[in-house]
């Protein structure tokens, strides 16, 4: 059954673009754009050992930001034609034949969170075999994981072999003043006007992990417009509370 396609906008949130993204790792956005939007030929007649490494494989812990670049990605290559699916593979535990055959026709294919299905031997082997087939024909993947290829749990050698051949990119928490840029591009694409003292009294007591941060900011949002109220300290201790 064919899925209707959402608009750009609503399938990849604006916080979650490559553009957006503070204080990656050097080189990382780029490499990521250039693989979502240069040509790639099939490579029927290439052996897989010797392909060149164009996928790329995220890894980090929670929160540093893996889903926003996934996301970005996907976006990115949509901007430029090109078809793009984004799967949690979390959601795909146990049944991920299935999932990836769903996703056939995609030009690039973003998988996050890999550990789901670590020690599946069925979901290992249906990866395995989504990546040498996407391999040959051209199709770009991006991968992401809490931690290198190895250590995840992965059973199949020959999957964390191929894995292995991807171009990896590590991700670490942000720093105080990282997450200070975070919260001060995010208020600001939405309109919201956060000062110091406020900006000060959100990073005591908001968490690291950077998904949890859109949610924050739209409730901020919500309950500003609602009350008709700047975003001052009281504000905040009002809403969120002490």
């Amino acid at each position: 059954m064919s899925v209707p396609q959402l608009p750009l906008t609503l399938r990849y949130p604006p916080d979650q673009r490559l553009d957006t993204f503070v204080h990656a790792p050097a080189g990382a956005v780029e490499q990521l754009r250039a693989l979502a939007t240069s040509p790639v030929a099939p490579l029927d007649n290439v052996p897989l050992d010797n392909v060149p490494l164009d996928n790329v494989y995220l890894a980090g812990p929670s929160g540093v930001g893996k889903t926003h670049l996934l996301l970005g990605t996907c976006a990115a290559a949509e901007s430029g034609g090109l078809r793009a699916a984004y799967l949690p593979l979390v959601a795909a535990a146990g049944r991920l034949r299935d999932a990836l055959e769903a996703l056939e026709g995609n030009d690039l294919i973003a998988l996050d969170g890999l550990e789901a299905i670590a020690g599946n031997r069925d979901d290992e082997v249906a990866l395995f075999d989504t990546h040498n087939r996407a391999r040959a024909a051209g199709i770009r993947l991006v991968y992401s994981a809490r931690d290198i290829p190895d250590a995840i749990g992965l059973g199949l050698p020959d999957l964390r072999s191929r894995l292995g051949q991807c171009s990896r990119i590590t991700l670490a928490p942000l720093d105080d003043e990282g997450r200070r840029e975070v919260l001060r591009q995010r208020a600001q694409r939405r309109g919201l006007v956060l000062e110091e003292p406020a900006l000060d009294w959100l990073l005591k007591r908001v968490g690291r992990d950077l998904g949890g941060l859109t949610t924050l900011l739209d409730r901020l949002d919500r309950a500003s417009l609602a009350a008709q109220r700047r975003i001052t300290v009281p504000f905040l201790r009002q809403t969120l509370g002490s």
